[in-house]
């Protein structure tokens, strides 16, 4: 009995770039052909509630089991036939029983949001799938959204259904090898041993094909079932999935699986090529992107269609929807978002080359504005005097008289508007200027939108070092919020004490910050602590 089986999902999961709108004939044709070429599980498409979708054929979006009936080869004894419900798309309670004449297996989707907040309806639906006869493939969508713990809940929760399979699924295309490692050893180690590991991957960092072959290595170690996903050609939304002719190919070199390869091969030519001539799939940095931000793909496409968007602005467009929201797809809201973006975003090439010549491979001394600042002011004049190293301030004027301010802040800057006169000024560009003479960098290329408090001015000035390369960064007054001390900064106008609550969330997200900033940099530049602070 094979240890390893291909489930190709071309039909479905492929047919999402198209609609699903592929023709009867070549439903048949493709399902058939895969069964002759010994694949083990073919998904022929989605089920979903009658009332919503009006099937008329030429469609793999069913209502009904008895519309794939003609799309399943009953002769194939070693094939499963099987179709996707995703929780809260269909009437569960329609879906017909089991009769050995159409799919012999329901493959059940659902998002950790429905888990969070219908639990129980969750489990009634794969009940019913179960009780109506069906083999049952539980596929918990996007896999790392979910904790360890609450994997481990999830993994609980499916030894008590007991499933045919249970799914890993990178839906984002978001993973990384030591993702699908610890995610393989959570799951493996605490779910019933006669449950199959399927595993369902998006191709958006290239990396589908290397998965496979580690979770194939993985299931070596406890001979755990695995079943692993594909799609002719990779065929699919955005980036695509794994090639299902690849995955063939080496269960063939490898295992010495009897799978029919070059049949496989011919399927390509003969079905799938003509849809990559009107559609795109594959690797793009777009594609890429879905896979950093853990976005639907039909953010990027809509991002990429409608404005025309470099890149790096589609980058940081999707960085600033929630990270929930942007698992799913909102048009309205990112098109709100795209005019607060515009409005923002500046070309600053000749600021940050002018920043550059002054400050790459200098000393920059960063003047943060906290308590010691004042404790430790003889060594910071001392330190100031014997170095002479370019001297920034955040968000207050110093009275070093060389001394550059950087403003990331509006309040700070329209309340220091007197101090300022004179004094060299660099803000972002949320800050409204109102001198002529003021440095304006790109906002959005200063802050991290993954964070809660990406706003830190100081963390935006270290974001703006980064692009300017000095050679060493010398800090002071970057002391850390503290509940115990009433005076967390140099100067009372700073006082944000009804945020107390907040302290500890704050200098926890401001250290992470910090510290892939000093990753990012070291070795080339070299970070110098002058006061103390709990981020040294």
């Amino acid at each position: 009995m094979k240890n390893v089986r291909v489930l190709d999902c071309t039909l479905r999961d492929g047919g999402r770039i198209i609609d699903c709108a592929f023709p009867d004939q070549e439903i048949k044709e493709i399902s058939f052909k895969l069964a002759d070429a010994k694949i083990d599980i073919i998904e022929v498409g989605f089920l979903r509630d009658w009332r919503k979708v009006n099937y008329q054929g030429n469609s793999t979006f069913f209502t009904d089991v008895d519309q794939i009936r003609p799309f399943v080869n009953r002769e194939k004894k070693n094939t499963l036939y099987t179709a996707f419900i995703d929780f809260g798309m269909c009437d569960i309670d329609t879906l017909k029983p089991y009769d050995g004449t159409s799919i012999d297996a329901v493959r059940f989707g659902f998002t950790k949001k429905n888990y969070d907040e219908q639990y129980d309806e969750v489990i009634r639906w794969a009940r019913v799938i179960k009780e109506k006869g069906y083999k049952l493939f539980v596929q918990g969508v996007n896999s790392l959204n979910y904790t360890d713990l609450e994997l481990l809940e999830v993994v609980q929760m499916i030894n008590a259904i007991h499933p045919y399979s249970f799914g890993i699924v990178d839906t984002y295309g978001a993973m990384y090898m030591d993702d699908v490692d610890r995610l393989y050893g959570l799951i493996d180690h605490n779910m019933l041993p006669d449950i199959c590991i399927n595993f369902h991957s998006h191709n958006n960092y290239q990396l589908s094909f290397a998965f496979a072959q580690e979770v194939i290595k993985l299931s070596g170690t406890s001979n755990r079932r695995i079943i692993i996903d594909g799609t002719l050609g990779g065929m699919g939304k955005v980036a695509g999935n794994l090639n299902t002719e690849l995955i063939v190919d080496y269960l063939v070199r490898k295992k010495h699986y009897d799978y029919e390869f070059e049949d496989i091969l011919d399927m390509l030519d003969d079905y799938i090529y003509k849809y990559s001539l009107n559609h795109t799939w594959g690797y793009s940095t777009a594609a890429m992107m879905a896979g950093v931000y853990k976005s639907h793909p039909n953010n990027i496409i809509y991002l990429t269609e409608k404005f025309r968007l470099d890149t790096k602005d589609i980058g940081k467009l999707l960085s600033m929807i929630d990270p929930a929201t942007r698992q799913r797809y909102d048009y309205d809201n990112i098109q709100r978002l795209y005019t607060e973006y515009i409005a923002d975003k500046i070309d600053d090439h000749e600021a940050i080359a002018a920043l550059k010549e002054r400050i790459e491979g200098k000393e920059v001394f960063v003047m943060v504005p906290g308590n010691m600042l004042n404790t430790c002011r003889e060594k910071i004049e001392d330190y100031i005097r014997q170095n002479q190293p370019v001297v920034i301030s955040v968000n207050f004027v110093s009275d070093f008289p060389s001394a550059i301010a950087f403003f990331g802040n509006q309040k700070r800057y329209t309340r220091l508007q007197e101090k300022r006169a004179g004094r060299e000024t660099i803000i972002s560009s949320n800050v409204k200027s109102d001198n002529d003479t003021d440095i304006v960098v790109n906002y959005h290329s200063l802050i991290n939108r993954e964070y809660k408090y990406f706003e830190n001015s100081t963390i935006m000035l270290f974001n703006l070092l980064k692009r300017v390369n000095p050679g060493q960064i010398a800090i002071a007054g970057f002391d850390g919020f503290s509940e115990d001390v009433k005076n967390n900064y140099s100067d009372d106008s700073f006082q944000n004490d009804r945020h107390i609550s907040e302290f500890a969330a704050l200098n926890d997200e401001i250290g992470k910050m910090f510290r892939e900033v000093v990753e990012t940099m070291s070795p080339a530049c070299r970070f110098t602590f002058i006061t103390p602070s709990i981020f040294a």
